[in-house]
C-alpha cells in the first residue's frame, strides 16, 4: 500500500439544483468564480499537489464536462444515474486502482495550504481508514450548518456540532465492493470507521467557501480577494 495516495476522485456528477437558473444549461462545476470555472480551481489544487491519476465523475450534461476537460490528462467516469458519493467512488475504482485515494468536491474554493498536501502529510494508513480535512466554523464561509465532526486529542472523530467537513479526504476503498446498495453516501463507510475508531480528521488552517448557491459565488470571490466574474 502506498504511504501517499496518487489517485484523486473529483465529484462532479450532481445536478446542482441549489444553484437555480445557473445550472439550467451547464453543470455546477463549470460555473465561473473569480473568472474561471469551479472545477478549474479544484484542478489547480490537484496540479500543485502533484497527483498522477485524476478521475472526474459525470452525469448531468456530461458532454459539456468532457469538452471542458478534453485537453487535460484526466479520466472521466460517467454514471448513467446519480450514484451518490459512495456509489460514484465505487463505480470509478477500476480507474482509480486499489490503493487509498484522495476525494475532493468541486463546489468549494480555498485559501491557505494546499488541502491535498495537508492530508498527505498527516496520513497514517496503519491507524486510519479515512482522514478528513475539517474547517473550523469561523473559517467556513458560506456555510450555515453547526459542524459535522468532533475530533478528540488524537484526531479520532465522532459526529457532532464542531468542525465542518470540507469535501477533502483520503479514504481506503477496500470495503466498497461489499456494500449491497447501488446508490449510497460515503457516510455509510464513515459510520463504520467511527465504530472502529479509525475515522480521523485534521483542521485546515486557511479559509474555505461552500459555493453551493448563487450567494456563495460572491462570498467566495470576496474571500479570495476578487469580485470578478
Amino acid at each position: 500500500m502506498r504511504q501517499t495516495p496518487n489517485a484523486l476522485m473529483l465529484f462532479a456528477a450532481g445536478f446542482g439544483t441549489r444553484m437555480g437558473a445557473l445550472t439550467a444549461n451547464r453543470p455546477k462545476p463549470l460555473i465561473p468564480v473569480a473568472g474561471k470555472p469551479l472545477i478549474d480551481h479544484t484542478l489547480d489544487i490537484a496540479t500543485e499537489a502533484g497527483i498522477g491519476n485524476i478521475v472526474v465523475n459525470t452525469h448531468y450534461l456530461p458532454d459539456m464536462m468532457q469538452a471542458h476537460l478534453g485537453g487535460c490528462d484526466i479520466t472521466l467516469s460517467h454514471e448513467d444515474e446519480i450514484l451518490e458519493t459512495g456509489g460514484g467512488l465505487r463505480h470509478a475504482l477500476p480507474l482509480l486502482g486499489p490503493d487509498p485515494v484522495f476525494t475532493l468536491n468541486t463546489d468549494a474554493v480555498w485559501t491557505g495550504p494546499n488541502p491535498l498536501q495537508t492530508l498527505a502529510a498527516a496520513w497514517d494508513p496503519d491507524r486510519m481508514d479515512a482522514l478528513l480535512l475539517l474547517i473550523p466554523l469561523p473559517q467556513a464561509k458560506g456555510h450555515r450548518g453547526k459542524g459535522d465532526f468532533i475530533p478528540d486529542e488524537n484526531g479520532t472523530l465522532t459526529r457532532g456540532a464542531g468542525l465542518v467537513y470540507s469535501g477533502a479526504q483520503i479514504i481506503k476503498t477496500n470495503t466498497l465492493p461489499a456494500i449491497p446498495q447501488t446508490k449510497f453516501s460515503l457516510n455509510l463507510l464513515w459510520d463504520e470507521m467511527i465504530k472502529s475508531r479509525r475515522l480521523f480528521g485534521i483542521p485546515h488552517s486557511g479559509n474555505w467557501c461552500d459555493v453551493g448557491t448563487p450567494q456563495g459565488i460572491e462570498i467566495a470571490q470576496t474571500m479570495i480577494g476578487t469580485r470578478d466574474v
